[in-house]
């Protein structure tokens, strides 16, 4: 892992959230499509770095075991970054209202949200193994 790593991952996740809640918005009608993000949540998003060392111990198992090891992985992050920001009283979010949530830290219906974020993170932190499967088939 490198420091672009880590910058990458946090720039991609804070990207991927204002997208994310730029499009509830947009479902909720609400025509300006507002988004929002902290900046307490670029470091979270950047131990996304940590899917390269464990993608790579993961190499050659199929798709969705690796998808459900990284969105087990983010889980354990979000809850684990929650609690202690939640403590300090600045989590910048609360799924108290949300009919699947733990402790108002994760909400367990963004699994395949949390799925998609780590074979994307997969993919971006090792861009030429991404390029060797796809001229293999």
């Amino acid at each position: 892992m490198t420091k672009k790593d880590f910058i990458t991952c946090g720039l991609a996740g804070w990207c991927l959230e204002v997208f994310w809640t730029g499009s509830i918005s947009c479902l909720n009608n609400d025509p300006s499509m507002s988004a929002s993000t902290s900046l307490l949540m670029f470091p979270i998003y950047s131990l996304g770095a940590f899917i390269k060392p464990i993608s790579r111990f993961l190499s050659g198992m199929p798709l969705f075991f690796r998808g459900t090891v990284y969105t087990l992985c983010i889980y354990i992050v979000e809850y684990t970054a929650g609690s202690v920001l939640k403590a300090a009283g600045i989590c910048p979010w609360n799924y108290s209202h949300a009919k699947y949530n733990i402790s108002g830290l994760v909400r367990l219906d963004y699994a395949p949200a949390w799925f998609t974020v780590g074979i994307l993170f997969e993919k971006l932190l090792n861009p030429t193994e991404s390029r060797s499967h796809t001229q293999k088939k």
